[in-house]
């Protein structure tokens, strides 16, 4: 039996550049409210794909839906109020 052995260098060599810069990780924090509400509408939205959905279960999803609105409603308000660069007077 042959082995097989790989003889190129790694696809994606190792750099440190593939560190989050302090701006992507201020931007993952800002959206982490929208991403903790989708993750809690999609963990609803699994309870009930194997089974008829409960009047609590409805309730889940309504509330669910409503607060990823909410989050995402407030994310896009924070982001009318900076002040982006490079605009023009």
């Amino acid at each position: 039996m042959k082995s097989i052995a790989a003889f190129q260098n790694l696809v994606t060599p190792w750099s440190d550049g593939l560190e989050p810069t302090d701006a992507e990780l201020n931007a993952i924090e800002q959206e982490m409210p929208l991403i903790l509400a989708e993750r809690d509408l999609l963990d609803a939205q699994i309870m009930t794909l194997d089974r008829t959905p409960t009047e609590v279960d409805e309730q889940r999803l309504r509330r669910a839906c409503r607060r990823v609105l909410a989050e995402r409603t407030a994310l896009e308000n924070r982001a009318a109020h900076l002040p982006s660069s490079g605009d023009a007077a």
